[in-house]
């Protein structure tokens, strides 16, 4: 590995540990949204509000981002970023009421413009050949920060369930989702430190006619061979467009008939990467697990093998990305993912309810059976009819602060399909559209409409990801479990039909090469 080499993977790596506290803040939420319900008594719009808060912080962040990353540039932008991360960390963790909570979630939803920043940023400092490994750098560093999240959670639940002095004397085993939301102080702290020995983009220094400093970066991401071959492209890009490079020249260009293709291959991509409900599985896999039948614990754990599946298969993408292409990666994740949450629907719709005098019998060690009698013996064909029938005998209340035991007794369905259609589902979506996403929006857009373009397509996509939150426990309760799959599975099919017809192969071009190509089309 060349020193040049070695400097662009260190200044990709420590942009992208920003995916990591991404990754960390977004999959924390997952353990705790049992104990929030409980401790604040929500309903099923509050919980999708106190999930989905982040999302509808990044929507307002991002019409500042691009401005932001455009004025005081790009590094100057991430170290505000994680600045917010750590400020959020700490007022979720402390927060004394479901408002104050939402409030300090939002507040880190303005954060999650580190994606597209970092996009952004690596997409201007990397090598053409190694541009899909790098960007992909942040892809995996979510999903080891998701892997974290659930480990991270798994374990502050099992440190809380032991009879030691230190675990009650930190409360630990009754504050115990607020410690679980603590994890991410320490590594937000460190980003911020991190962020200090990187350089600014040289792209964007010479967007604003700082070509010395400029030479100075890319000299040290080049060999002198190319030096000036890399500065005289990255001039001529930088060149086209308006002349004035404000928010809203940037805009029209955005707009322009040599920059549409690549506007419409990024606003489907982004639309679609998120409407097949990955965060939704995600964030609540805990609850998704219950509707299983595997209990609170088992629920829990079961989030540490969707970590790992998530690793694997981002670390696979990133070894096959630049080899096999852009195009492959999503068309097969597609065809997989489209599959495994067809079968999870199918399989929740096979699925049945019913609580026998032997389940009742289990069941009174955890709550009063007395007013479940009646349904002794009754079989319900759906999660809904059988929810409706416990909210009837118990209460909206009980009924949802046991309804993880309740369904660990009452389903009887196929959980081996429904596991390995979660399981694959992420490992398909981790292998294709998830980094593949970034990788293309640091690619299609030239470099004088980027700081407007890139914000502007992860705005599509949060908008999105804050709606899939925020009606997942509505849909949970409205379509019930299999309804919600199915939605899922026909979106991953109408993607794989749209991208399969739009998208174009860019492995190993420069961001140049790029523009002329879609530009042609």
């Amino acid at each position: 590995m060349t020193s040049y080499q070695f400097a662009a993977i260190r200044y990709a790596a420590i942009v992208a540990f920003g995916g990591f506290i991404f990754g960390l803040d977004a999959a924390l939420i997952s353990g705790v949204v049992r104990d929030i319900t409980e401790v604040f008594d929500l309903s099923a719009f509050q919980v999708g509000l106190v999930v989905g808060s982040p999302g509808y912080g990044v929507l307002f962040a991002l019409f500042l981002a691009g401005y932001l990353a455009d004025k005081l540039g790009r590094k100057k932008t991430l170290q505000i970023i994680a600045s917010l991360y750590v400020v959020s960390a700490v007022a979720s963790a402390i927060a004394p009421s479901y408002e104050t909570l939402v409030a300090a979630r939002f507040l880190g939803g303005l954060a999650f413009t580190s994606l597209s920043l970092a996009s952004m940023y690596i997409g201007e400092i990397a090598p053409p050949k190694a541009r899909g490994k790098l960007v992909a750098m942040n892809q995996m560093a979510i999903v080891v920060g998701l892997s974290a999240a659930y480990l991270s959670v798994f374990a502050v639940h099992w440190i809380s369930e032991l009879q030691l002095s230190w675990v009650s004397a930190l409360m630990i085993d009754t504050q115990t989702w607020r410690w679980m939301l603590g994890v991410e102080i320490l590594p937000a702290l460190i980003w911020v430190l991190l962020l200090f020995s990187i350089p600014e983009s040289p792209r964007w220094l010479v967007l604003r006619g700082r070509i010395d400093e400029a030479e100075a970066v890319m000299a040290k991401l080049v060999p002198p061979a190319e030096l000036a071959l890399e500065m005289q492209g990255v001039r001529e890009s930088s060149a086209h467009g308006h002349k004035n490079h404000s928010v809203w020249h940037q805009l029209q260009d955005l707009f322009s008939p040599n920059v549409r293709k690549a506007l419409i291959i990024a606003v489907v991509i982004a639309f679609f990467q998120q409407t097949v409900g990955i965060n939704a599985v995600m964030f609540y896999a805990p609850i998704i697990f219950e509707q299983v039948g595997l209990g609170t614990n088992a629920a829990l754990f079961n989030g540490v093998y969707i970590g790992l599946i998530s690793v694997l298969a981002t670390a696979l993408a990133l070894a096959l990305i630049d080899k096999l292409g852009r195009r492959a990666l999503i068309i097969v994740g597609l065809v997989v993912a489209g599959v495994s949450l067809l079968s999870c629907a199918w399989a929740f719709s096979q699925a049945t309810y019913g609580l026998t005098g032997e389940t009742l019998a289990s069941l009174a060690e955890h709550l009063d059976v007395s007013s479940l009698q009646a349904l002794q013996g009754v079989t319900f064909d759906s999660d809904l009819s059988f929810k409706a029938a416990l909210v009837e005998q118990l209460g909206p209340k009980v009924a949802r602060d046991n309804e993880a035991v309740l369904f660990q007794y009452a389903a009887n369905m196929n959980a081996t399909v429904i596991l390995f259609g979660v399981l694959a589902f992420i490992a398909a979506f981790q292998f294709s559209i998830g980094p593949v996403m970034w990788v293309l929006f640091s690619e299609l857009f030239p470099i004088h409409v980027r700081s407007v373009a890139i914000p502007a397509m992860a705005l599509v996509a949060s908008i999105v990801s804050a709606m899939v939150q925020q009606l997942f426990p509505i849909q949970l309760e409205v379509m019930g479990s299999s309804g919600v799959f199915f939605t899922y599975g026909v979106s991953a099919v109408l993607a794989l039909i749209l991208l399969a017809w739009l998208m174009p192969e860019t492995k190993g071009k420069s961001i140049e090469e790029i523009e002329q190509m879609l530009a042609a089309k």
